[in-house]
């Protein structure tokens, strides 16, 4: 207490170090740390992934019993409302990395150095990611370009419909596409090829499928590549390999809690995705939600060896290997097993919150089917071309190839999609854009569900002149 109290004149009479914002970027590590900074909220994206997953109907909430985090519960029950606090997590964390980007774009003209475009390239990619994850998932949202939303402002930004913003996202990223080289020498920067996949996935998101089928072209002719065994690809020794064309890191070194669930350095889904109190081997315990569903497990096709890679059987594995485990709510038997917990890891902090699992955001597997869906439903069309790559997917899965054409090779794309990419939060966002979540997701309400609720306290901060989405 004596040494507080002498102290306390110190303590009020310090000056802060840190730097006005005007006064940043006087040097070329200035921008090189505001770009780390603007990478960070990447790894925050665990929520966008994990909810993808479930509110299609490739998997269940889970957790420990129906009222375990709300939230989820909710999504996936096609119940959410605009106090969903897991909605109000992607609302605020994607915006924090938009305005981390337009922190350096509102600078961007300061000083020049050598290489600066390349990082006003990787700017505007995150800018871009950040963007089409709003547009995604809420729709018309403010649209703050290469200025900063500083605390007072929010009043003044409307939100803009989502064409003005798919138009920003389509020139960033054509303007990363340009910039960027075609491999970093430094893991999970953003490369030529990644922003090149993103576009091509934001033009089918639009429905202009033959600007995607031009630009994903440029993707196919490398330098990426299936991977010849399917099981390695979500293994530690798999990142960031030969198919892997963007990657989120992350790291098992410093961890974070539940008060600051995007503090975390490592990947938080995996923890929540894990087997409730599991004893065994290869894996460790987890919190048992985003159950994958029987229908999905009899997705896959006989002799697809991508279905014991992607959903783990608990009944067979335990059977095999001794393992024990207990059941959650809505057990189903299986979990994601691209995105479980391993044995080995550091698990700094706290062992269900601090994975190093990387997020393969874009694969090239993925590219290759988002080709073909463009080909395919381009006019004229060109069915040869998506068949050369929806079979290049396929004969990797051991499955004989399709010869299907028009709208039955439309259909076989879209399944093909599905069993490929289940558990990387990619279905709902798929059955949403091609007009299919009716007919698959139960509880789905057309008008309604194709998109979240702005988070109602938002709103409120923007003093009410925001309308709020349909239905909501």
């Amino acid at each position: 207490m004596l040494l507080i109290t002498s102290c306390s004149d110190d303590f009020v009479d310090v000056e802060s170090v840190d730097p006005n914002s005007e006064d940043f970027f006087n040097t070329e590590q200035e921008y090189q740390d505001a770009l780390i900074a603007a990478y960070d909220p990447l790894q925050s994206t665990y929520i966008n992934v994990m909810l993808g997953e479930i509110a299609s109907d490739n998997t269940l909430a889970g957790g420990e019993s129906a009222t375990d985090v709300p939230g989820i519960q909710e999504i996936d029950d096609m119940m959410h409302t605009p106090v969903n606090a897991q909605l109000r997590d992607i609302w605020s964390w994607m915006y924090g990395g938009v305005n981390r980007t337009n922190y350096i774009m509102e600078f961007q003209n300061k000083i020049d150095f050598p290489g600066k475009n390349e990082v006003i390239a990787q700017t505007r990619f995150l800018r871009a990611y950040y963007y089409f994850e709003l547009v995604k998932w809420f729709g018309d949202v403010p649209l703050a370009i290469d200025k900063r939303i500083l605390f007072g402002e929010e009043t003044s930004f409307d939100r803009a419909p989502k064409e003005d913003v798919y138009a920003l996202i389509e020139e960033d990223l054509q303007f990363a596409a340009d910039n960027l080289p075609d491999t970093q020498s430094e893991i999970g920067r953003v490369t030529r090829g990644a922003a090149q996949a993103l576009l091509g996935k934001v033009y089918l998101f639009q429905d202009k499928f033959s600007e995607a089928a031009t630009i994903l072209e440029q993707v196919v002719a490398g330098p990426y590549d299936l991977v010849s065994d399917y099981e390695s690809i979500f293994e530690q020794a798999g990142e960031n390999n030969i198919e892997s064309v963007f990657e989120i890191q992350y790291s098992d070194e410093e961890g974070a809690g539940f008060g600051c669930l995007q503090c975390s350095e490592g990947n938080v889904a995996v923890g929540f995705n894990g087997i409730r109190n599991y004893s065994g081997p290869l894996f460790e315990s987890g919190f048992s939600f985003n159950i994958p569903t029987q229908e999905v497990f009899d997705a896959f096709e006989p002799g697809d060896i991508r279905r014991d890679v992607a959903i783990l059987d608990i009944n067979s594995w335990a059977s095999q290997t001794g393992a024990t485990f207990s059941t959650g709510f809505e057990h189903t038997g299986f979990y994601n097993r691209k995105y479980i917990a391993r044995v080995g890891d550091l698990n700094t902090g706290d062992a269900n919150l601090t994975n190093p699992n990387n997020y393969r955001a874009i694969r090239f597997a993925d590219v290759l089917l988002m080709a073909a869906e463009a080909h395919n439903r381009k006019s004229p069309s060109d069915d040869n071309r998506a068949l050369v790559y929806l079979n290049r997917v396929r004969t990797r899965a051991q499955l004989p190839d399709v010869t299907v054409t028009g709208v039955a090779l439309t259909n076989a794309i879209y399944s093909e999609r599905r069993v490929e990419l289940v558990g990387e939060g990619h279905h709902f966002f798929d059955l949403v854009r091609t007009g299919r979540a009716a007919d698959e997701i139960n509880g789905f309400v057309v008008g309604k569900h194709e998109l979240f609720p702005i988070p109602l306290i938002e709103i409120q901060l923007a003093g009410g002149i925001w309308q709020q989405n349909p239905g909501y």
